[in-house]
């Protein structure tokens, strides 16, 4: 659609899927990628959140009780990754709830921002440094991807670029061919 935009700015908005946002002017290309939002297993995530701190909590409470050298040292290697995970989860559930990647060119810099509640370090590149983007291929057999992909996890980006010998990565679990239109689009700005 042509004309006014809900913030004000004439260009051109196009929304795909119903994660993701373009917005084209002449000189800016702004790119909004929501998380997956899927209410009921984003209940299921904090209620399995819930459970798992409260289990974390009574095995912290009853180390103090234990006499047995090898039991504490069992309950010390076990908070450990149970201190792993409870970030692990936290953060993708502050992810799924509250979070947003955001990609801008303007000026000959790219912009690029994982806010989560309004807040996030912005990372600018200067798109004569840039690489084109490039698709990250998924295996259906290869297990670490099957992970990145699933609803419980944080991450899983789909699209790469070079800067100054850094990879860059972003769109956490889009589509291919929302990677592929979002690489269209930022490709065209990149010389």
């Amino acid at each position: 659609m042509f004309g006014n935009t809900p913030n004000g700015i004439d260009g051109s908005m196009k929304v795909i899927g119903d994660r993701i946002s373009i917005l084209k002017k002449e000189d800016l290309l702004s790119i909004v990628i929501l998380p997956i939002t899927n209410k009921g297993k984003l209940w299921l995530m904090f209620a399995w959140l819930l459970a798992w701190s409260i289990c974390g909590v009574i095995v912290f409470a009853n180390y103090f009780q234990l006499t047995n050298q090898d039991a504490k040292l069992f309950i010390i290697i076990y908070l450990a990754f149970w201190i792993y995970f409870e970030v692990t989860i936290i953060r993708a559930y502050i992810w799924k709830k509250y979070g947003k990647e955001k990609l801008w060119i303007q000026d000959g810099i790219l912009h690029y921002q994982r806010e989560v509640n309004k807040k996030g370090k912005i990372r600018e590149f200067n798109l004569s440094l840039l690489s084109k983007l490039n698709l990250i291929e998924l295996r259906a057999t290869r297990f670490a991807d099957t992970v990145a992909q699933s609803f419980w996890y944080k991450g899983g980006e789909r699209l790469e670029f070079q800067s100054q010998a850094t990879t860059i990565r972003l769109g956490m679990q889009i589509t291919d061919e929302e990677a592929k239109t979002i690489m269209r689009e930022v490709n065209q700005f990149i010389p």
